[in-house]
């Protein structure tokens, strides 16, 4: 099996997101870490708690099969889809042949990477998530999950579950 790699803001993740796609996926034996743009331990909107292994300007995507990016109003507040080293992590990913998936407003990231020029795509379904993949050139769908090829996208935390369901499917 390989490994996935989980990437959170430094606070302010969305708790389901992280925890509840994180046990999905190592239930089905795969070794999961955990990447930020610090290592402090991080906190979640529901006050849950996440040590980063490693920094994402430090991450050897060659030891994962997956990046995932967790949402949450970190993911804004913290400038994640404007962090080069961010971007970098989900354009590298995507050209290494990785399966690329983000939940909530995380799918910013991938709009921000160019990742989602003329592919399905979902997310939370504010204005300004929404508006970002469109004018990257997403086709925006508004479903619960959605797959295209090795790119995984979510709605948010009622998502969790299925978001990592499809991550072990797309990975198997």
């Amino acid at each position: 099996m390989g490994k996935v790699l989980f990437v959170i803001a430094p606070s302010d993740f969305r708790d389901e997101e992280l925890f509840y796609t994180k046990e999905v996926v190592e239930a089905a034996g795969y070794k999961t870490a955990v990447a930020s743009t610090t290592l402090n331990e991080a906190v979640g909107m529901l006050g849950g708690r996440a040590k980063p292994n490693l920094l994402v300007s430090k991450v050897n995507l060659s030891e994962y099969s997956a990046v995932v990016f967790v949402g949450g109003q970190g993911v804004e507040t913290n400038n994640l889809p404007e962090n080069p080293d961010v971007v970098k992590l989900a354009v590298d990913a995507e050209e290494g042949g990785k399966v690329v998936a983000a939940i909530c407003i995380a799918p910013r990231i991938l709009a921000a990477a160019d990742l989602v020029r003329g592919k399905k795509v979902t997310s939370f379904n504010d204005t300004e998530t929404v508006s970002s993949l469109k004018n990257a050139g997403a086709v925006y769908t508004a479903r619960a999950v959605e797959v295209d090829g090795k790119l995984i996208t979510a709605d948010g935390p009622s998502s969790a579950r299925k978001f990592g369901e499809e991550i072990v499917r797309v990975l198997g």
